[in-house]
């Protein structure tokens, strides 16, 4: 099956009340074991790459060959898209469509509002012509993600009238609001701004994107998804639990050297986290 766009799956997403997760890809192992669980829980997938992630395993091209030849040998038949996660220029955005990735975030929340909305339209007009499916962010989003770090004070809540300015003037399929999630580990309880999530769904009613996926409680996922969230990223909760079983087997047999050996497991592990992240979503047998 060919890789495809985000905006079918969001908007099917979005109709039915369930949520598709992002899952970041770091190497190999993370790669297949996300690649095998939606095949076997038949749920659409979304691949983020973050720039250091593509950087790391060998450049956007790579990234992209790597993910249809895993699809062509696991006889994937669910619906894939290749996300780049906060593309940090046009030219980033511009070199993976390039490379054949299917849907691009180009994150401008760190500049003024129209200077982001004249970013983000720009790269809407490039990836709408030739069908890839565009994410933008507005507010600040806290923790640590790839190179960027918010720290909490810098961290902010998006205006609802500019998230409606911003969606309205490009034309982007998906939005991320900032809305109290943070990238990595949580340092105290999630507050998730539930009332302005459900004013911007309102007011936009395009599919939003909750990032921050990791550690956020169920129950506040299933409100996130009511209130219009149709897409969730996913990424320390893998890292986490691939690095668990990578040192539960060398504690075991320290002798160990065959990298086969410890990381079969952590893709394992990989796997059941994403198997159940997308139980969690909704979006099991949804492909």
């Amino acid at each position: 099956m060919p890789l495809v766009s985000m905006k079918e799956m969001l908007e099917k997403a979005k109709a039915e009340g369930y949520a598709v997760g992002q899952y970041n890809l770091n190497n190999l192992e993370f790669t297949q074991a996300i690649l095998q669980a939606a095949e076997e829980e038949k749920s659409p997938l979304i691949c983020g790459v973050s720039e250091g992630a593509a950087r790391y395993m060998g450049g956007f091209k790579t990234v992209v060959n790597l993910v249809e030849s895993l699809m062509e040998e696991y006889n994937v038949t669910v619906p894939v898209a290749i996300h780049l996660d906060h593309g940090s220029s046009f030219e980033k955005c511009v070199q993976a469509i390039n490379a054949g990735f299917t849907s691009v975030m180009i994150d401008g929340s760190h500049y003024p509002l129209e200077e982001n909305i004249a970013l983000t339209k720009k790269v809407v007009d490039v990836a709408h012509a030739v069908g890839v499916s565009v994410e933008a962010e507005l507010g600040r989003i806290g923790g640590q993600e790839d190179d960027v770090i918010v720290d909490d004070a810098e961290a902010a809540y998006a205006i609802p009238a500019e998230c409606d300015q911003l969606i309205r003037e490009t034309g982007v399929d998906c939005f991320a609001p900032a809305l109290g999630s943070v990238h990595g580990p949580y340092k105290g309880e999630p507050n998730l701004g539930f009332d302005r999530m459900k004013e911007i769904s309102e007011l936009t009613g395009v599919p939003l994107v909750l990032h921050g996926g990791t550690g956020i409680p169920t129950k506040d996922v299933k409100k996130a998804i009511s209130f219009g969230h149709a897409k969730i990223n996913v990424n320390t909760e893998s890292q986490i639990s691939a690095s668990k079983a990578v040192r539960e087997v060398l504690a075991e047999k320290p002798e160990l050297y065959d990298p086969r050996k410890y990381m079969g497991p952590a893709r394992e592990a990989i796997k059941e986290t994403v198997k159940g992240k997308m139980r969690e979503f909704g979006s099991s047998n949804k492909a």
